[in-house]
């Protein structure tokens, strides 16, 4: 990014005969409104593209989480903020949020009941849990939709300590058709995708239970798919528990109705008799990745936080070919740095955010949005209570085949999931700066491809974080080699990233935090 040293008018810009100023003093008696335009125009497309040149070629090996290429990777972003004096919230040169990850390799899994056995991948996958020998099943707790709220519980007088529990996916609704927990027809976390499966994972584990056996027969066929390519490729990541872990199962209907023919039908609470063995065995193997963090200390609100977060990694080399990555998502993190540079910049001539802005580049998003969920849920660097907002950069370098000829656009996904405020403000910011379409077709709840869980944003918002997902759509070069840099419209990609940074400069440096009026 260009450093502002330009002789500009008066009116709006900075004044150049200033050399003697601190970095804390104003260069003119401009406003931030005003000046916002100028840190702006520093974005541009042919930084990001050398930049992306480097970030997205052989060298880094397509940036598999824990793998050579990423350190290289991680390594590049640290020594890019090194150059622009952004410090570290790690304090020193630590720029590096370790993320514990464990592998596991060759995930084999089997359920027996009676004398029929259900196979790995066909009835049943494993989400979490440690390795299990011929565990005897003489009884499962059934919890119905294994929800647990302040008005509606599944678990009242039922006690799943040390034992295996057996749920559905879904949440029963009232005579008018509204969810029983909230009352009305708008979705709510236990029913919402991603979001169902871990709250009604983290209500069994804070309860005790062994084990889990969750019945979703429609989310089974595409986590079954993952979940066997993963596994194909070289071992499945997650997160790495520090204490025993609840094993936990997605399951088909075929495999449900065999532990309990009644289960699509009951709400009831009860205990089951079955004769059942399971066996789960895999190797573990410790990986150790990172995030790359950096900041901008806020100069009135140093508390509040805007978190501007990409992901640094790709899934790697297969069969010999680099997956480069340039778009997925290359284009997100060099547009981040290019923001932290406008970012600083500014406040190295007077106008320092408000607010603190943390960029976040996250790692394991190509294995599960590990690195983002580590951040909010593990080891959250600024208090998520006192976390703003979180705008996400997940591939902005491309126009989606379906949007041929319409080439100023950008999918916007989240806004006006949780904050009203949030998406008034995106949607003013673009009109007064950059006169982009807001395309909004995947922000639907109805739309098949669920791109609101499937982004590091999801982390945030399931803590009730208002988040901005930025997205340009899938593309032929998707998850292929194909996808490098020479393809990206570098024009495009700077006018995405001038909407983040005006949409940031926006939350940070406004008079009130936004309202989070639509909590979960």
């Amino acid at each position: 990014m260009k450093y502002l040293y330009l002789c500009l008018s008066t009116a709006v810009i900075l004044s150049c005969g200033s050399s003697n100023q601190t970095a804390n003093s104003k260069t003119n008696n401009i406003t931030y409104e005003e000046a916002v335009s100028t840190y702006a125009q520093t974005i541009t497309a042919q930084e990001l593209s050398d930049m992306l040149y480097v970030y997205a070629s052989d060298e880094f090996e397509g940036r598999d989480t824990g793998e050579p290429g990423q350190k290289k990777a991680v390594e590049y972003l640290k020594q890019k903020y090194v150059d622009l004096d952004i410090a570290s919230p790690l304090g020193g040169d630590n720029y590096f949020q370790t993320v514990p990850l464990e592998k596991r390799g060759g995930v084999n899994a089997t359920l027996k009941i009676g004398d029929k056995i259900f196979e790995n991948f066909e009835n049943h996958v494993a989400l979490s849990g440690a390795n299990l020998n011929n565990y005897k099943i003489d009884e499962l707790v059934y919890a119905a939709y294994g929800i647990d709220s302040d008005n509606y519980s599944d678990y009242t007088n039922i006690d799943v300590f040390n034992k295996i529990v057996l749920i559905k996916a879904g949440e029963p609704k009232d005579e008018n058709g509204n969810y029983v927990t909230s009352g009305s027809s708008e979705p709510t976390k236990w029913v919402n995708g991603r979001q169902a499966m871990s709250s009604k994972l983290q209500v069994a584990r804070e309860k005790g239970a062994k084990g889990l056996i969750l019945l979703d027969n429609e989310s089974f066929p595409r986590y079954a798919t993952w979940l066997k390519g993963q596994q194909g490729r070289s071992g499945r990541l997650s997160l790495k528990s520090e204490q025993a872990d609840m094993f936990a199962l997605m399951v088909n209907e075929a495999l449900a109705t065999a532990l309990y023919a009644d289960v699509l039908t009951s709400d009831k609470a009860q205990i089951l008799n079955i004769t059942a063995t399971i066996d789960i065995s895999s190797d573990v193997t410790e990986v150790i990745s990172e995030n790359v963090v950096a900041y901008i200390k806020g100069s009135e609100k140093p508390d509040e936080v805007i978190v501007i977060s990409a992901h640094l990694d790709h899934v790697g080399i297969e069969d010999g070919q680099v997956y480069n990555g340039a778009d997925d998502d290359g284009s997100g993190t060099v547009a981040i740095v290019e923001i932290a540079q406008a970012f600083q910049e500014a406040a190295k001539n007077g106008y320092s955010p408000k607010r603190t802005i943390l960029f976040l580049h996250v790692t394991g998003e190509e294995k599960g949005l590990l690195g983002s969920a580590y951040y909010a849920d593990v080891d959250p660097i600024f208090p998520l209570d006192n976390t703003v907002a979180n705008l996400n950069i997940d591939m902005i370098g491309r126009t989606d085949p379906k949007r041929e000829g319409e080439r100023n656009y950008v999918y916007l996904i989240g806004s006006d999931k949780l904050s009203t405020e949030l998406h008034e403000i995106s949607e003013a910011v673009n009109n007064k700066h950059t006169q982009i379409e807001l395309d909004y077709t995947y922000n639907d709840e109805n739309d098949p491809n669920r791109f609101y869980y499937r982004s590091d944003h999801y982390n945030f918002a399931k803590n009730n974080v208002p988040v901005i997902f930025y997205f340009n759509g899938t593309h032929a070069d998707y998850h292929k080699p194909s996808d490098t840099p020479d393809k990206i419209e570098y024009d495009l990609l700077e006018n995405r990233a001038k909407l983040v940074f005006y949409t940031a400069w926006e939350l940070a440096n406004r008079d009130e935090r936004i309202v989070v009026d639509k909590a979960n």
